[in-house]
């Protein structure tokens, strides 16, 4: 996958999120309109008049106008998910492993982190030196930042940068360097897949994606074990698929040996 496809891909899901509240958005409306003008009918402050001829149909409508503004809530619901979602997609920063340049991304990142490191290190070791935040190699606005933050905790007092900031930068440096050496593993790595049965499972490494391909659709049975395990339909690769890893390949092994041994 190139770069130019994976930002396809994400904008795509994007947009299928933006697609999907605008439609939910519309039916909740549509609901709660309907309801409103179903429950305009009655008059004001009317009981239900127990025992008259008209209080099973009354009951009924009454029912009818619950549902459709709990349907209304419910779609509503569904529309900010999607929008939310739409959000996340599209302000997330973080490197994903789908990402065909998640190792270039991840070794930049790390290089800041470890850039970072020896900047807080060699600033403590100034102030220690000088007491003075103007003669360390700082510049002016984290300086101002720093003495805003010995002002409302004091006892921060007497060292730029404390132990745990350098603590948690060290420990990001660390799970980051681990997370390259998965990735530039992966990078090395190439698609694979075997046939059970007629049932294909790939290894897709350009994807990230362990998929499984059925020739016919699946049973009702089978599609909630897949669920069940983690693997989702993509409508785009018309398999059933889960990102990549051992446990995914174990996993798609059990389910479909099962299929062909029963």
């Amino acid at each position: 996958m190139t770069p130019e496809e994976y930002q396809e891909r994400k904008q795509a899901k994007i947009d299928r999120c933006r697609e999907l509240a605008t439609k939910k958005g519309d039916n909740a409306d549509a609901l709660y309109n309907e309801a409103k003008r179903m429950s305009d009918v009655i008059p004001f402050g009317q009981p239900i008049l127990v025992g008259h001829h008209s209080e099973g149909r009354d009951r009924n409508f009454r029912n009818r106008i619950h549902n459709k503004f709990g349907k209304s809530f419910e779609e509503q619901g569904k529309s900010d998910y999607y929008e939310k979602k739409a959000d996340r997609l599209e302000n997330n920063n973080s490197i994903s492993s789908d990402d065909p340049e998640a190792v270039i991304k991840l070794k930049e990142k790390i290089k800041g982190l470890e850039d970072s490191q020896e900047l807080m290190k060699k600033v403590n070791s100034e102030y220690k030196k000088t007491q003075d935040l103007n003669k360390t190699s700082l510049d002016p606005k984290m300086v101002a930042d720093i003495l805003r933050t010995w002002e409302i905790m004091p006892y921060y007092k007497g060292k730029p940068f404390q132990s745990y900031s350098l603590s948690n930068n060290n420990g990001n440096i660390k799970r980051c360097k681990d997370r390259l050496k998965i990735l530039e593993k992966q990078s090395n790595e190439e698609t694979s897949e075997k046939e059970i049965n007629g049932i294909r499972i790939v290894e897709n490494i350009d994807e990230n994606r362990l998929q499984i391909f059925f020739p016919d659709i699946p049973s009702p049975e089978t599609r909630k074990e897949l669920k069940s395990n983690g693997f989702r339909w993509s409508p785009y690769n018309k398999c059933w698929q889960r990102h990549r890893s051992n446990v995914a390949t174990w996993k798609a092994d059990n389910i479909v040996n099962s299929l062909t041994n029963n």
